[in-house]
């Protein structure tokens, strides 16, 4: 396993579903280490039956349960988080390496920086990964395969523990995006904790309305079913996002703001054509620049018609080479006519393959680069 290997005891607190999945996928993937999980004791018990946990502590063992680790895991609540880091701090033995997978990172890195002793790494992470499942019961193996998992590292962490942390989070399926703390908030702000905030905007002002007519969310279809659905999620864990990640969320906030106000300028223009032309454009380029993966993804467009089998169709096609298809996504449908797929492959040598067998076939694809 390469530099994995200095992870021989590996100890995730908080063995929920993100802990528990974590720990799951590392059994699947046949890690060699032992893992070790800290929760409650009604946890524990439910962890047990399953076989995630090599070695399980209760709460008031966290201490005893660190101390020999070399890599520890903190996936808690983000509040819960900074008090781990100051609580552990001592206990951990130098060369181990701490990290997280709270969905903000700057205050949390900034407090590793302040407890943390010299000799002890921290790197901040954030899987983009989650369920509509909850707890230990929900977790799930496969919950992290191709999905995003973002490093902060930013102290000077030696080469080949970055390295090791990288192929840790690789091996239980993800990709790893390296960005700075700052960044990753940002980018956060941006594209998760603004869709929160206008999905709850939206749904407050479409609930004040039924008060005047029964039918604003009778009619309450397709789009606004879409764009509200997160609406939904419990405040306890957006409590968190907003003590440590305000101000950037403000700052989109009043951007998001404009944007609407620019919008409404040219809602008595033809030009209101060219924005709607401009972000289907834009929406069709997700995800296309894999630069600052570790190991960026090579992907093709195909075009599929509308008629059945043509999914069957690709990855037969695919599958007699041995071509494993690494991620997979919908960019657009056209009804009764078909739509977009992207294509993601491991290789430039299995995207090019890839592309001239699907052409054999007859349909249109192209790189995407």
């Amino acid at each position: 396993m390469g530099e994995i290997e200095q992870f021989k005891r590996v100890v995730i607190i908080g063995v929920g579903l993100i802990g528990g999945s974590l720990a799951l996928a590392l059994k699947k993937k046949g890690f060699k280490g032992k893992i070790c999980g800290v929760d409650s004791a009604e946890v524990l018990a439910l962890a047990e039956p399953r076989r995630m946990l090599d070695e399980s502590y209760t709460r008031d063992r966290l201490l005893e349960a660190v101390t020999d680790a070399d890599i520890v895991f903190l996936c808690t609540p983000i509040l819960d988080i900074l008090r781990l880091i100051a609580e552990i701090g001592p206990a951990v033995k130098a060369g181990a390496l701490i990290t997280d997978v709270g969905s903000t990172k700057r205050t949390i890195v900034e407090t590793a920086s302040i407890y943390l002793p010299m000799g002890v790494d921290f790197i901040g992470g954030h899987p983009m990964a989650g369920s509509e499942a909850k707890g230990v019961e929900g977790a799930d193996p496969f919950l992290f395969e191709n999905t995003t998992y973002v490093l902060t590292p930013v102290r000077s962490v030696n080469e080949p523990t970055r390295k090791a942390l990288g192929e840790l989070i690789e091996l239980i399926g993800a990709k790893v995006l390296l960005l700075s703390p700052v960044l990753h908030d940002e980018i956060a702000a941006a594209v998760s904790h603004l869709p929160q905030m206008a999905a709850i905007a939206m749904m407050t002002l479409a609930a004040k309305r039924q008060s005047e007519s029964p039918y604003f969310l009778k009619m309450a279809a397709g789009g606004f079913r879409d764009m509200t659905r997160i609406a939904s999620s419990p405040y306890g864990i957006w409590e968190h996002i907003r003590q440590t990640n305000a101000d950037m969320i403000a700052q989109y906030i009043d951007a998001y703001i404009e944007e609407l106000s620019s919008i409404r300028d040219h809602l008595n223009s033809e030009s209101l054509g060219k924005i709607f032309a401009a972000a289907s454009e834009s929406r069709l380029s997700i995800p296309r620049d894999t630069r600052g993966f570790l190991r960026p993804h090579y992907d093709i467009s195909v075009s599929v018609e509308d008629r059945p089998g043509m999914l069957a169709l690709i990855a037969n096609t695919l599958l007699e080479k041995n071509i494993n298809i690494k991620d997979i996504e919908i960019l657009k449908i056209r009804e009764d006519e078909g739509g977009t797929m992207r294509l993601a492959f491991a290789t430039q040598s299995e995207r090019d393959l890839s592309l001239s067998l699907l052409r054999d076939k007859g349909l249109e694809c192209r790189k995407r680069d």
